[in-house]
């Protein structure tokens, strides 16, 4: 019975509610001497992804998964990257589609649908046998790749996979986008459309004649973006049909290596169905956490510059392979 009932997460006292916890990190964070190694990879469908590297000749190696409009520069990425690399880790910050400063080159991105971008990276990673251990991290809509990797493509999960940390995750990806176009989230949904519009702007020019962006300043909700982009350059008859198929709930009981879900309870996204308790409960390798606060990504507090995330991603990483052991056997 994985459920964690009671985390010792506790956000400082000057950070009161989830919208606050959520953007002082965002704002007020840096996260300096970080020096990555870029990489392209190509990916089996032509198009290629942005890899920045932490190597130090370990033989233990994070992979990190950015959210939406996110890139491996956010300090949340760096400062995981950091963590693990204190901690005698290797670190890869892979970023989505057309993201990191490194332009696609077919009319698609990585949806939150896209697990089969997150196995690319990790079978790369993992070639040649360079690795003794890999541990997944990911954050909100990098989150719920790493459920849906985890999930979908368990029987291709390479064996030296053997644990995942994931934080503010969507997994009930439907409601947690109604919950986003909700007037008291229109903040980070400004933010998520202004990103995305940039997004369409270079795939205007790329593909001329492909996409229209009139009268894209009037698009209002991710639902309306969602509906006129996402699904048909990728595939899906609507916006709820996209959605229902980025739900990684389902996938959550074919899991098969130790995965660390942290959701808080006061995050300004994530909605009831967002918080797997009967899945936890009845797994032997779901654990959820759900602090009573944090955010969405935030989790600010912890020794030193650190966030606590950082803190309880090392020490569950550092535990992850007794606990694939005990749940094997």
């Amino acid at each position: 019975m994985p459920l964690i009932e009671r985390s010792d997460y506790r956000a400082p006292w000057w950070l009161p509610g989830g919208h606050v916890q959520t953007i002082w990190p965002t704002l007020c964070r840096s996260v300096p001497g970080i020096a990555y190694e870029r990489e392209a990879l190509q990916l089996p469908d032509g198009d290629v992804l942005a890899l920045d590297w932490l190597r130090a000749g370990r033989r233990r190696l994070v992979v990190l998964s950015h959210g939406l409009e996110g890139h491996s520069r956010r300090a949340y990425v760096m400062g995981m990257a950091r963590a693990f690399r204190q901690a005698g880790w290797d670190a890869l910050a892979w970023n989505f589609r057309d993201s990191g400063g490194m332009a696609n080159r077919l009319p698609k991105f990585t949806t939150n649908h896209s697990s089969e971008d997150l196995a690319a990276v990790v079978d790369h990673a993992v070639a040649g046998g360079r690795y003794d251990r890999v541990v997944l991290v990911g954050f909100s809509m990098g989150g719920n790749l790493t459920l849906l990797y985890l999930g979908r493509h368990a029987d291709a999960v390479p064996a030296c996979v053997d644990g995942a940390v994931v934080f503010s995750v969507p997994v009930h990806a439907p409601s947690a986008g109604a919950r986003l176009d909700h007037p008291v989230n229109a903040l980070y949904r400004r933010r998520f459309l202004v990103g995305l519009g940039r997004r369409m702007a270079r795939l205007n020019r790329s593909h001329p004649g492909l996409i229209s962006l009139a009268g894209y300043g009037r698009i209002r909700t991710l639902a309306e973006f969602d509906d006129r982009f996402t699904a048909p350059l990728h595939g899906f008859a609507s916006g709820a049909d996209y959605w229902a198929a980025c739900n990684s709930r389902p996938c959550l009981r074919r899991i098969r290596v130790p995965t660390l879900l942290v959701n808080a309870e006061n995050d300004p996204i994530l909605t009831p169905e967002c918080f797997p308790t009967a899945e936890a409960r009845e797994s032997r390798w779901l654990f959820l956490e759900t602090p009573s606060a944090g955010g969405h990504c935030g989790f600010t507090g912890g020794p030193g510059p650190s966030l606590w995330s950082e803190h309880r991603a090392v020490a569950f990483a550092e535990a992850a392979d007794g606990a694939a052991a005990t749940a094997a056997g």
